[in-house]
């Protein structure tokens, strides 16, 4: 275990990691232009998208590790600057298939957020859940507003000048990252490939990581789940909203961003455990909000609030206890952590339009508040038995 981190870096990992996740999703707004600049079918250029999401599971699985490895300062800096460099041969990309590999990498690269949640739990030097949840807080920050800023920047330079800026950005966190972050290794002396190897057995030796995945798995499905399906359904009569009123909606995420950090709080004085069946019995509710319809706009935009805020919330405490059950490897346990959850919640994505279609509005959200109340009930039993653990051990 390294020492803790200096004064300001807990705020400077939350800034390299909303500005890293950012470009997974900063050039969505741009993609019609950059069809028409590189002469492609747009049905092409939407593949952008999913070949970010991919880049980025794989770098959760074979870059996330590096943490239990590498010194913070060396590894975030290195990873940013690969960043900077995926950014910029994407701003040169003559055609479809290089700006597609460099989404790739931009998505392996972009990565670096979750590597910053960890690093911030680890060698947090107050509470473990104040650190994530404040790096967690600046990911939700970045996801909320990129969008807008990858938008606000096309238009006012040109979507190959947006994505030097977001490289720019990159750079300045790699320098920052470099001067201030720990520079000592994790005492962990396995090679590379032993510790990619050791992944898959962490699921059998830490029955409290199932239960995380399980739990975590079921509120992002729910997650994706309503989002993909409130985009598909307001763009349907009767309320036939435009793709600007659509995204309107999703500001309803400003509250999930501004309870983290008395999530991260409360995580800390009471237990992960306690916080996430809280966090989730409040996003039950506003799915619960959300099952009477779309027609009452200020009845949906606080469904969505709580509902944004509850699963917000519960995976900055979810992933606060699976740092905690190994510090020394909490990079390999959220790696595993992180790309279950991912597919998951890919599920989720995929079954958006034909339950839609199916069971139509009520019956998604009401699939999707199962989802949560199962969650909630596996986050319940998830603490009876570490209590009970703990009386045996006393």
């Amino acid at each position: 275990m390294t020492g803790a981190l200096p004064r300001g870096a807990t705020f400077l990992l939350a800034a390299i990691a909303g500005t890293a996740i950012a470009n997974n999703y900063a050039i969505q707004p741009a993609l019609t232009a950059v069809a028409t600049d590189l002469d492609v079918p747009l049905s092409v250029i939407g593949l952008v998208p999913t070949a970010a999401l991919t880049g980025c599971v794989a770098g959760f699985a074979f870059l996330l590790p590096l943490t239990d490895r590498l010194a913070p300062s060396r590894l975030i800096a290195a990873q940013l600057a690969a960043l900077a460099a995926a950014l910029t041969l994407a701003a040169a990309a003559p055609g479809a298939v290089v700006l597609l590999a460099a989404y790739l990498l931009i998505g392996a690269a972009a990565s670096v957020a979750a590597q910053a949640g960890n690093i911030a739990g680890r060698h947090a030097p107050t509470g473990r859940g104040t650190g994530v949840a404040t790096v967690a807080a600046g990911m939700s920050a970045g996801i909320l507003l990129s969008r807008l800023a990858g938008g606000a920047l096309t238009d006012l330079l040109g979507w190959r000048r947006m994505l030097l800026v977001f490289a720019a950005l990159a750079l300045l966190g790699a320098l920052a990252a470099a001067m201030l972050l720990p520079r000592q290794r994790s005492s962990s002396r396995n090679s590379y490939l032993a510790t990619l190897a050791s992944l898959p057995p962490l699921l059998r030796h830490h029955p409290q990581l199932r239960r995380a995945v399980a739990a975590g798995g079921l509120w992002y499905f729910a997650f994706n789940l309503i989002w993909v399906a409130l985009t598909l359904d307001l763009a349907k009569p009767p309320h036939s909203l435009g793709p600007t009123a659509i995204g309107l909606y999703s500001l309803a995420g400003i509250l999930g961003f501004a309870v983290l950090p008395f999530a991260g709080r409360l995580a800390d004085r009471y237990t992960p455990y306690t916080l996430i069946t809280a966090a989730l019995l409040a996003a039950a509710a506003g799915t619960a909000l959300l099952a009477t319809g779309l027609n009452t706009p200020p009845v949906a935009a606080i469904g969505l609030a709580l509902f944004d805020a509850g699963c917000f919330a519960a995976q900055a405490a979810n992933q606060s206890r699976i740092i905690a059950l190994d510090p020394g490897r909490s990079g390999s346990l959220s790696s595993v952590y992180l790309v279950l959850y991912f597919t998951i919640g890919a599920i989720g994505t995929s079954l958006a339009a034909p339950l839609l279609n199916t069971l139509g509005w009520q019956g998604t959200t009401l699939t999707a508040l199962t989802a949560l109340l199962l969650a909630a009930a596996l986050g319940h039993t998830g603490s009876r038995q570490t209590c009970r653990a703990a009386r045996h051990m006393g």
